[in-house]
């Protein structure tokens, strides 16, 4: 599937802007952070711009430009769900909708790739790994869900677990992607995806194979058996 790129500001965001002073701040701060980072003086600037009072900033913002980089990526989440939304999934493969989903989260990036340049680098500082991390959580169970994963298994921690993998590498790929429509990006996530697949097919193949193999309860009491025959007797 090719994704088209869109433009960094559409009339929805705006509209959105209006209403939400979060937003409000952060597109503001989008302008400004490809040149000065995540910063409390940005932080700032944006609320003057966007015209929220100080107190304001203080509690949409508790822990300053952390919190900044929080409202960016559960932005860019909430977009990307939008344009997952408008995908017609069910013709789809699982690995095809993962792909689907990412480049989406990248076509929703895209314009403010230094801003997400900056955010990733910020969120490798000690004090804010515990947040990213957490970030990368949500984004790649938005993604599960946003392509009608519903598992409640133990398999809901490994799927987010694989894919938050794919996804941070895939990330780090990208923002070094110079190619035209951002092809090496694509081919990397392919490749990517391919690995997580032949992994997934040889667990289903051990499984497979291990299903015929003695219990551990065998090995351990190879009489077992024989003491549930009739007649046995207890120690």
């Amino acid at each position: 599937m090719t994704v088209k790129p869109e433009k960094a500001r559409g009339p929805r965001t705006r509209r959105g802007a209006k209403k939400d002073p979060k937003l409000a701040v952060l597109l503001a701060a989008l302008a400004h952070v490809p040149f000065d980072g995540f910063t409390d003086k940005v932080l700032g600037q944006a609320a003057m711009e966007a015209g929220v009072p100080r107190e304001t900033l203080a509690r949409l913002f508790p822990e300053g430009p952390l919190s900044l980089v929080e409202v960016f990526s559960d932005h860019v989440d909430a977009e990307m769900t939008r344009k997952l939304s408008k995908v017609k999934l069910s013709t789809l493969k699982v690995r095809e909708r993962i792909a689907t989903a990412v480049r989406l989260r990248l076509v929703s990036l895209r314009p403010h790739k230094e801003a997400a340049r900056r955010a990733a680098a910020f969120l490798t500082l000690p004090p804010h790994v515990a947040t990213g991390m957490k970030l990368l959580y949500r984004t790649v169970d938005a993604i599960w869900r946003g392509i009608g994963d519903t598992s409640t298994d133990f398999n809901f921690y490994t799927k987010r677990a694989i894919l938050a993998a794919v996804y941070s590498t895939t990330l780090m790929r990208w923002f070094s992607d110079t190619s035209e429509d951002e092809h090496i990006t694509d081919e990397f996530l392919r490749h990517r995806i391919d690995d997580v697949m032949r992994f997934e097919k040889f667990k289903a193949q051990l499984r497979e194979r291990a299903s015929g193999w003695p219990s551990i309860s065998e090995f351990l009491n190879p009489g077992g058996s024989a003491s549930r025959r009739p007649g046995a007797r207890g120690a």
